[in-house]
Order: C-alpha cells, then structure tokens, then sequence
C-alpha cells in the first residue's frame, strides 16, 4: 500500500465531498501540474511539457495532495495511476484551465471577423484631410465595423475616454498623465493657399506680400496661425483678415476671390483636388502640424481596440510616405 502523502498528524483524513474550505488560497500552478500529470502519466513527462524538473513536479503534486486529502495519482506498473477522486476531478481542471487560458492569453483578432463599433473623435485637421483614407483603409480589412466619426472640438476628450463614449481620438497631443496614452502620428506644414489664377500665384511669396493679401482665416478647424501675425509684427508689418469662414465654405470662397488663406499641406492637397487652387510655401517659419493618436490606458491591451490603432497607423504611415 503506498504511503499518504501530505495529512499533517493528528488531522482527520477529509470527504471527497465535503467542500473545500481553503480553495481561495490555491495556487493555480498546482492544478496545471496536476493536468499535465493527468494526461501524461509519469511525472518527468509532465515536466517536459511544463518546463519543470522532475523534484519540481513532484514538489507541486504533494502539495496538491496535502490542499486536496487525497493522493491523486499513485505509482503503478505503467506510470501514475489516478484515484477515483483525481479521475472526478481531471474533466472540470482541464476545463477551467481552457477557460483560464482563453480569458489571459491575447485573442487572435480576425478583421474580417469584427462587426461592433469604434467611435473616433478627430479635430478639424483630420477632418478636412485624412478621414476618408482612415475609414477606407479600416473597412478594406474590416468590412463589418460599424464607425462613428466625431468632432473633437467641441468635446472634453479626456471625460468621454474616460466614460468609454469615444474609443480613440485623433487630435493635438493629451495631456493625461496616467489615465491616457497618446503618441503622434503625423506631422504637417503650412503653405499658403490661394486661386490657380491669383495675381501673387506666380512667384514666391514674401512676408511684404502676405502682408498686402488679404486673408481668409477658418472657425472650424481649431488650428492657430498667430506665428504668422508674429513673424509681420516682427517686421513691422500686419495681416489684413477679410472674412472668416467654416472650412466648408471656404474653397469656394477662395476659388472665386483673391483671398488667401494659411492651410495644412494635405488639407490643400485635398482642396486642390475638387477646386482651381494652388499653394506656395510660406516666408517664414511656422510650427508642425502634429496630428496624436490618444485612447484610456484600460483598453491598451484589447485586442480588436489594439488591431485599430495599428490600422490607424498604417494608414498614416502610407500617408506620410506619399508626401
């Protein structure tokens, strides 16, 4: 008769079915190594599988043993042999360790597969130049994705991350500390856009030539171009701003005037494409356009929230390279 392992003396020997009081404390490595010993029979292979020394293994069984009153596996003719209450137990352990195993372990994302939805806010630059590529280039890989794209501007980011109504935000850079993550994405410049026919679109421009423009300057985007009325001051000159305008009014407005306006380069670019207008760089120097990419730190590890910010990614990155 093999020897009991793990009973403490003086403690009773315990029903296979009186319930375990100190399960809580359990620890889960003991179940894998029971599981493995279970299916191989013999303690080196078990280790084998689970990277484990052969004293390891067997460390681990007494242990299960002792939490357990019962001696689980027992050595026989051709390996390990389990009692009935190991053989009760082998079905449920497996079990609850695929469970285990399926909620810890990073879940393959399958694009194709995915058919929630993603809402995104972005700011007026993202608007006018690049959310049509970002939608485009999600659905090619994920046709089902339902999406909802909203303006940034007139939203707090930070509270609607936070409260999970925005999933990722296309914007200038978050400040958030240790509730948000956020790295650029994109860097722009600025040109100075005007009507193919404008007088100054022949030659390159100065600081005295803008000054004598007259500009259109946009409400909707949120971009600031006060560096420019800080390089005229500095030369002792000023901006004249005729008209301000949404950006959905404003191609039309410069495509029929000799307004100018100061613009992101891919948002001219994609102005450039419906309407007569042309862009030349600017006289002065100007800060970058830099687009971030910001999102609640408790989704960085989500699979399908992980897949669209790397789709979001490699749109930009083809995008950047086309500049």
């Amino acid at each position: 008769m093999s020897r009991r392992f793990g009973v403490a003396a003086g403690r009773r020997e315990t029903d296979c079915n009186e319930p375990l009081s100190n399960w809580q404390g359990l620890d889960l490595n003991l179940l894998a190594v029971f599981d493995a010993v279970m299916q191989d029979r013999s303690l080196t292979r078990a280790g084998k599988r689970l990277g484990l020394s052969q004293p390891a293994v067997s460390h681990a069984l007494a242990r299960l043993r002792h939490t357990l009153a019962d001696e689980l596996l027992v050595r026989g003719a051709d390996g390990m042999v389990p009692t009935p209450r190991a053989e009760q137990l082998a079905g449920p352990i497996r079990e609850a360790l695929a469970g285990l195993r399926m909620a810890l372990e990073p879940q393959a994302v399958q694009p194709a597969d995915m058919a929630g939805s993603f809402t995104i806010a972005v700011n007026g630059y993202t608007a006018a130049a690049l959310t049509n590529r970002i939608v485009d280039a999600i659905w090619a890989e994920a046709p089902q994705l339902g999406l909802t794209v909203v303006p940034s501007g007139t939203r707090n980011i930070q509270d609607q991350l936070d409260a999970g109504l925005i999933d990722l935000a296309l914007a200038g850079l978050l400040e958030g500390g240790d509730r948000f993550k956020c790295s650029r994405v994109l860097t722009d410049h600025y040109v100075v856009v005007m009507r193919r026919e404008h007088p100054a679109a022949s030659a390159a421009l100065s600081l005295e030539d803008l000054a004598g423009l007259r500009h259109l300057t946009l409400t909707s985007t949120g971009d600031s171009t006060s560096f420019l009325d800080e390089a005229l001051e500095a030369a002792g000159l000023r901006r004249r701003v005729a008209l301000n305008l949404p950006f959905l009014a404003a191609p039309e407005a410069l495509a029929g005037s000799d307004l100018v306006a100061i613009l992101p380069a891919r948002v001219a670019a994609r102005l450039r494409r419906n309407w007569p207008l042309v862009d030349r760089p600017l006289p002065c120097s100007a800060p970058p356009v830099d687009l971030s990419m910001s999102w609640h730190r408790r989704m960085d590890g989500q699979g399908e929230h992980q897949w669209m910010r790397s789709a979001v990614r490699r749109c930009l990155a083809s995008i950047a390279q086309e500049s």
